[in-house]
């Protein structure tokens, strides 16, 4: 379904890079493992998909791959185009439903931020259907603009440095969570999604609610790589290059165990 132009070709190859340098950096593909691929039906899980196999055709990527997408019952979800996708494109996968969007509305005021409790609900679902599968890790289609966005988020609302991580291991330590596209671009994977033209699902619950804090996050990144380009990548390198001795937690450096040097007493001190 790919085109043959030099255009996509350059930008499957960049994005391609991006991921391999996720993969191996952090240590994400074992062998003989079995992956959960989150798709929502959005640009950038459709993007993850097709790269990890295109990855996995190559023969560079030693995992078996299960796509899986979690109906949440939204109003006016059209349940029929990931499964037709899925299938005429000879992909595995499982379809799940699961209601959790009348308890995200239930339980929150109209015009509160569903985000959170929706992220929630959707991640637990997901790491039961991993255990059922047998999967031992859930893929997940953050990007590079995500993890900037969750780092300006916490610096500015929470008053700490922390971003999302590449890899990490779930609460009860028995699914790892990935993300293998935390250098790719997001304006690369939107030109990569026009170009193999993925059928997109809007989704209707957290993109119908104006004035979130990662909307201002994104402007404020968008306007800066608008005036500066280039610092988007600049930023998301800088997130793996930390000195600790230069910040100001103790916890991560001695300070206290520093020695004083010694001043002297003489003309020469």
């Amino acid at each position: 379904m790919a085109p043959r132009s030099v255009e996509f070709n350059k930008l499957r190859k960049r994005l391609i890079r991006n991921m391999r340098e996720a993969i191996e950096k952090f240590g994400m593909a074992r062998p003989g493992e079995r992956w959960l691929v989150a798709i929502s039906g959005g640009k950038d899980s459709y993007g993850m998909l097709a790269l990890l196999l295109d990855l996995k055709w190559r023969g560079l990527l030693p995992v078996e791959l299960l796509a899986c997408n979690l109906d949440q019952g939204q109003p006016n979800f059209p349940k029929h185009i990931l499964p037709e996708w899925l299938t005429a494109s000879g992909i595995a996968h499982r379809i799940e439903y699961k209601d959790t969007y009348s308890i995200v509305t239930d339980k929150l005021p109209q015009g509160a931020t569903y985000c959170s409790l929706c992220s929630r609900l959707r991640r637990g679902n997901l790491y039961r259907i991993a255990r059922e599968e047998g999967c031992s890790a859930l893929v997940l289609g953050h990007h590079r603009e995500d993890s900037l966005e969750t780092f300006f988020m916490n610096l500015f609302h929470g008053g700490k440095l922390a971003a999302m991580p590449p890899r990490l291991m779930n609460d009860d330590g028995d699914i790892e969570v990935l993300r293998p596209m935390i250098y790719c671009a997001e304006p690369d994977l939107e030109k990569f999604a026009e170009h193999m033209q993925f059928p997109i699902i809007p989704c209707d619950l957290c993109g119908s609610q104006e004035g979130l804090e990662r909307n201002a996050m994104k402007a404020m990144l968008n306007d800066i790589e608008k005036r500066m380009p280039g610092r988007k990548d600049v930023m998301i390198r800088a997130l793996g290059n930390v000195n600790a001795s230069h910040l100001l937690d103790p916890r991560l450096f001695d300070f206290l165990g520093l020695q004083k040097a010694s001043t002297g007493t003489g003309a020469g001190a």
